[in-house]
């Protein structure tokens, strides 16, 4: 043991001591001290579970963040003995863990430290709450850089920082408020080229340093539990980030709409405002797919109500709207009113489902209907009643459901005291340990509802408070925003830092939740949202009086938002497929040029600029009145969205920033598809697809995914797989298409663009038949070609 001074306060750590033995059990690995037991599992050949028993006996294993899906895979593996230490190895990873002190290093097969401790695992007491504090230090090495953590807004690279995670209802945060809605306690570390992860599962409030305290150290450790930790190995932050997805799971598929344009306000009331609402957007033909209701639609606020007055006829009311296009997602919240006759509250009651205080007295506290009390999402009983309750908003015709104040958010005290107590599946805990993951567990329950009862259709869930791995069942929004230009900063920051750390479908309240934004800000904001996953604008119109629809602004702005929610849905098959390969393999849809080009050191520190998916590159317009924007570019080459100027990667460029344009840029070499212009997603089964084709004269590859949009069939078979190669040269153009699958699309033909060709065209060959060029195939460079859906070959020169 240590003794050490803090705060001008005595407290004593205590540190591992001599390894007397050693186990191996399978694939897990135990080593003993005099105290301490360090447990070494291998998942894979990059993936390593560490855990550490303090005081010489393990927790419970139980983990609400990993997957049921998480399996081993098979690799080679064992264990040398050596005077000073143990070498575990895979054939990718070496571990070397002290004799003395269990300290760690972790190289790759070369020798090359990828992560080392620093004074690694110690603990001490928690006197005044019980348990321990449990604590992992760690070496920064030279030039590292930092990054995930979920929704923090500051800097993506945190080395210098420290970040906390306990769920908070933050309302108008601000640049490095901290902490905030999400906890998500999981970071990377990159230095010379080499990328790993560090996944600390441990529901408990815990805090990450990374440098801030001591400049050569990072350090993380958390008020209870145990220190149990997964380390990632990549050495591609992309590699990184999928075997993290590996360990807490992929998403489903979700139904296409919810990839559309979200309109919403605190509230559209009565259902004669919804309607007209909906009726200015067919009006107005800017395409829209979901108008959500805020809290105003319920009887009191009481959940699972209709108000009589304000909604008297629901049924009829989500029927017309359907009719027109339009799906409906209403608002959740955790807290229940008190009141005998509502019938909710009167099930949970007698049922003993909502959370008590330790000396037995129900948690009550007031947020919108005054008096709640709050279900425990943490017992599994409770869970399925909750799901039930979802029924009868399906029979009306609600098709996606929003959770909000779940961190949880409870007016005056903030959130529960310390001394609520929890089922947390049969261990029997207080909120200390079960607020991380409340709103996490509330948002599962959630959609295992709206699974069940929308059957055989998809479910959409939003969520404000989540913990690590609720990219399984929601999407999140980053919470009570403020119409500003630093706030439109924040938007993607937090959106491409949820994206990494595991949750690729988030966004932005468009325009800002708080305060009122002018035509620019909000155009701006609309720009980037058609990036985010999940494009919404929510507004706290209800203390304003101020609208913040597309056509709030005036025609100037109304026509450029148009264009680009319009954009947003000639997109729609590009994005799609960048959500399948997230679901399929766990990659993020976007992505921190960090990640795009680890290996320059120009990308590291960016923030204005991000990929998504593959071959999509964006700027946002970040300042009022900008004229013209510097952009960076990553290796490669790269054409101007809207006019397909080319530059060369690796360098930054300036390109102008009119309203009615952004930096958007596409990867040479890609094929873009495009649906042509349509008002909300169920009107995109058209007769053709449109290919746009980015000429390179590399061989590169891109890829289509389709299926029915809105139902199971595809875990079934029914998608389509296309892959494109283009592997032309600089007197050639030729690109090849191979068809997998077995769903029947309704369109027939492509509409094929192809941007850049360097030379003038004389024929073009489809699969072998000679057609030649006409004037009717040019218009300002770009070449258009007619070719059947499943055609496999087309040569231009």
């Amino acid at each position: 043991m240590q003794v050490t001074t803090s705060s001008g306060k005595y407290s004593v750590k205590h540190y591992p001591d001599t390894i007397k033995e050693w186990k191996k059990e399978g694939n897990y690995f135990y080593f003993y001290t005099s105290e301490t037991i360090l447990e070494v599992r291998i998942i894979s050949d990059k993936i390593i579970r560490f855990r550490y028993a303090a005081d010489g006996k393990f927790q419970r294993d139980f983990s609400y963040a990993v997957s049921d899906r998480l399996e081993e895979t098979p690799v080679n593996f064992g264990l040398r003995e050596f005077e000073e230490n143990f070498e575990l190895y895979t054939d990718i990873l070496r571990i070397y863990i002290n004799r003395d002190d269990l300290r760690l290093t972790i190289t790759d097969s070369e020798g090359r430290i990828v992560n080392q401790d620093e004074m690694g695992f110690h603990w001490q007491y928690y006197l005044q709450k019980g348990g321990k504090i449990v604590y992992c230090s760690k070496q920064i090495q030279e030039g590292e850089c930092f990054y995930g953590m979920g929704d923090k807004p500051t800097d993506l690279n945190m080395h210098g920082k420290r970040v906390e995670n306990f769920g908070t209802d933050a309302y108008g945060y601000q640049k490095d408020t901290d902490p905030l809605y999400r906890n998500i306690p999981f970071y990377y570390g990159l230095h010379q080229g080499i990328g790993y992860g560090i996944f600390f599962d441990n529901t408990f409030r815990t805090i990450f340093d990374f440098g801030k305290e001591r400049e050569n150290t990072t350090s993380f450790w958390a008020r209870g539990g145990e220190m149990n930790y997964y380390f990632i190995y990549g050495p591609e932050l992309l590699q990184v980030a999928e075997g993290y997805t590996k360990i807490t799971g992929t998403p489903d598929l979700p139904p296409m709409w919810a990839l559309g344009y979200q309109q919403c306000r605190w509230s559209y009331y009565p259902d004669k405002r919804v309607r007209e609402i909906a009726a200015e957007f067919r009006k107005r033909e800017i395409p829209c797919d979901v108008i959500h209701l805020d809290i105003d639609y319920m009887e009191g606020f009481r959940c699972f109500t209709w108000s009589k007055e304000g909604f008297p006829e629901p049924v009829g009311l989500i029927k017309d709207l359907s009719a027109m296009g339009f799906k409906i997602v209403v608002i959740i919240d955790p807290g229940i009113k008190v009141d005998p006759d509502y019938a909710i509250y009167q099930q949970g009651i007698q049922k003993d489902y909502f959370c008590k205080r330790a000396d037995g007295a129900l948690m009550e506290g007031d947020v919108w209907p005054g008096k709640c009390v709050f279900p425990d999402y943490t017992n599994p009983e409770v869970r399925k009643w909750w799901a039930s309750l979802f029924k009868g908003l399906v029979d009306t015709g609600v098709r996606g459901v929003w959770n909000d104040m779940n961190e949880p958010a409870v007016f005056e005290m903030g959130t529960f005291p310390e001394d609520v107590r929890h089922d947390y599946d049969g261990e029997a805990v207080s909120h200390r340990k079960a607020h991380n993951i409340y709103g996490h567990l509330m948002s599962k329950s959630t959609e295992a509802g709206m699974r069940k009862y929308l059957m055989p259709h998809r479910p959409f869930v939003i969520s404000r408070s989540c913990y690590a791995g609720a990219q399984r069942w929601t999407s999140l929004w980053t919470g009570d925003n403020v119409s500003s230009w630093d706030h439109l900063w924040l938007a993607t920051i937090q959106a491409q830092r949820l994206s990494v750390s595991g949750i690729s479908f988030v966004g932005s309240d468009i325009g800002g939740f708080i305060g009122e934004p002018d035509g620019e800000l909000y155009v701006r904001w609309v720009q980037l949202a058609v990036f985010h996953p999940l494009m919404r604008t929510h507004s706290a119109s209800n203390e304003t009086g101020f609208d913040q629809e597309p056509w709030s602004f005036g025609g100037e702005y109304e026509v450029v938002a148009k264009k680009f929610i319009q954009l947003r849905y000639q997109l729609l098959p590009y994005l799609y497929t960048t959500f399948w390969q997230y679901s399929v393999n766990g990659t993020p849809m976007m992505r921190p040029l960090s990640f795009v080009d680890q290996h320059d050191k120009e990308t590291h520190d960016r923030t204005h600029e991000f990929m998504l998916g593959d071959n999509l590159l964006i700027s946002h317009v970040s300042e009022k009145g900008m004229k013209e924007k510097e952009v960076y570019l990553p290796a490669g080459q790269w054409y101007y969205y809207f006019n397909d100027q080319l530059f060369n990667g690796k360098q930054s460029v300036k390109v102008a920033t009119p309203l009615e344009e952004m930096p958007l840029f596409v990867k040479a070499g890609a094929v873009i598809p495009h649906y042509n212009k349509i008002q909300y997603v169920e009107q995109r089964d058209a007769e053709e697809m449109i290919l746009h084709v980015y000429y390179s004269d590399q061989v590169t590859s891109s890829v289509l995914y389709e299926d029915a949009g809105d139902h199971y069939g595809y875990k079934n078979g029914q998608y389509n797989n296309i892959r494109f190669k283009q592997v032309s040269t600089k007197q050639q153009f030729e690109l090849r298409k191979r068809f997998f699958g077995n769903y029947d699309a309704a369109y027939k033909k492509h509409h094929i663009y192809i941007h850049g060709l360097p030379f003038k065209p004389k024929e073009y060959i489809i699969d072998g038949k000679a057609v030649k060029l006409s004037v009717a195939n040019a218009t300002g460079g770009v070449f258009k070609i007619i070719a059947e859906r499943k055609f496999e070959t087309l040569v231009i020169r």
